[in-house]
């Protein structure tokens, strides 16, 4: 938080600055130097006068524009004057310039006055006194007085927001902690700038991933042991007890093989793969006819496919899954439509099968969970395919929605973006 405040200020005092030197320094050099030529033009005339002995007149005339002259022999002035200091600094050229003879100046910085000492030509001292306003602007000390007020305000106006948006990160990073040990993190809700709540955001996405990822690990263990255990121990009863066939093994060794090329594709599903730019048109077309050679299909694809990069063959392997379960409930027709648009690419793909009840729809989604029952009785399957599907498809930061076809059966609906 700390750091954010000096983000700010500091360029905010450095630009204060340079402002005030360059533009302002030059202002109040130029106000300052007219204020002191015009004294010293006063200084001079009234020189004049008591030179040639027109004193009262140079009296008059310093009365009418605030000024005090006194005549002296002597005077008890401090060793050194100011003639050389910043404020009195051009009045002091000027009247070197005015009056050919050398001039003390001296500052009463408690009374804010100043005392011009000259020489006169009968060997006394002509003393004039008069305001330091005469030849320094006020409005200097006030500028720098609102610059500091100025930096005082901002920092006070600044500060709640800035605790705000340390607040947010600071809630982010307790919350990862929490994900981190494998700990939810109640009440946790993304708050603070746009950025700050996608960050969040996308933590508690990677928090539901890292969630379903050990729930598929433990699912899969748990359907490894009871699907492989049901025809092992099938097996073994047979050959026990003498009614083992040829033909029943190898139906259980065929189910067993058809479970673990299952399990196996479920896990390549996870694996690796270099981006590369792809089309999406060609793929669905070939996968269609390989998946579906006994039924009608229609394709209603662009001529000018969008590209975009992804892993083809996770793609591949997804589709593949969706329209091979498509196929295989469908009565008689499957339609595949690709929808393309700047930013992302919509592929729907539905048949005219039983589809799926609403309250099962999420059910399909999960891993090794079957639904043999709401599609049409059919056995077999491992209960992977559209999750395999699912997870390819949110690995390319797409979505998968399962819907009803107008066709009668199950319509999916892929949304993929385009970066």
């Amino acid at each position: 938080m700390a750091r954010t405040i000096l983000m700010v200020l500091v360029p905010l005092i450095i630009t204060q600055v340079i402002i005030a030197n360059v533009f302002f320094g030059n202002h109040w050099a130029r106000v300052h130097n007219t204020m002191a030529r015009s004294l010293s033009a006063e200084i001079t005339t009234m020189m004049s006068f008591i030179d040639s002995g027109n004193t009262d007149v140079a009296k008059s005339m310093a009365r009418d524009i605030g000024i005090n002259i006194s005549i002296n022999s002597k005077l008890n002035r401090p060793k050194n004057n100011d003639n050389k200091s910043l404020i009195v600094g051009h009045l002091s050229k000027h009247l070197q310039e005015k009056l050919r003879r050398p001039s003390d100046i001296y500052i009463d910085r408690g009374e804010r006055l100043v005392f011009i000492d000259v020489p006169t030509k009968n060997n006394k001292i002509a003393t004039f006194g008069t305001s330091l306003y005469r030849i320094y602007s006020t409005s200097t000390e006030a500028f720098i007085l609102w610059l500091i007020g100025s930096i005082l305000i901002v920092s006070i106006l600044i500060s709640p927001f800035i605790i705000l948006h340390a607040r947010s990160i600071r809630r982010i990073s307790n919350a990862a902690n929490r994900f981190g040990r494998g700990l939810d993190a109640p009440g946790f809700k993304p708050s603070g700038s746009l950025e700050i709540r996608n960050a969040a955001a996308s933590m508690i996405t990677m928090k539901e991933r890292i969630d379903r990822y050990n729930r598929t690990r433990t699912d899969m263990l748990n359907a490894v042991s009871h699907d492989l255990k049901s025809p092992l121990t099938r097996m073994r009863l047979a050959v026990e007890t003498g009614d083992a066939t040829k033909e029943t093994l190898l139906q259980d060794i065929d189910r067993m093989t058809e479970m673990v090329n299952g399990y196996l594709a479920f896990a390549r599903g996870e694996t690796p793969e270099i981006e590369q730019t792809t089309e999406l048109p060609a793929t669905l077309t070939r996968i269609a006819r390989d998946a579906a050679p006994n039924k009608e299909i229609e394709l209603d694809l662009p001529n000018t496919p969008a590209q975009f990069y992804a892993r083809p063959m996770a793609l591949t392997r997804a589709f593949s899954n969706i329209i091979e379960n498509a196929a295989r409930y469908a009565k008689h027709k499957i339609k595949i439509t690709e929808h393309d648009t700047d930013e992302s690419i919509e592929i729907i793909i539905e048949d005219d099968g039983i589809g799926i009840p609403d309250d099962r729809k999420a059910d399909a989604l999960r891993p090794f969970v079957r639904l043999d029952d709401a599609r049409g009785n059919k056995t077999g399957g491992t209960g992977l395919g559209l999750s395999i599907a699912q997870t390819a498809i949110e690995n390319h930061g797409g979505q998968i929605f399962l819907e009803n076809s107008d066709m009668g059966g199950l319509k999916v609906r892929v949304v993929l973006p385009i970066a």
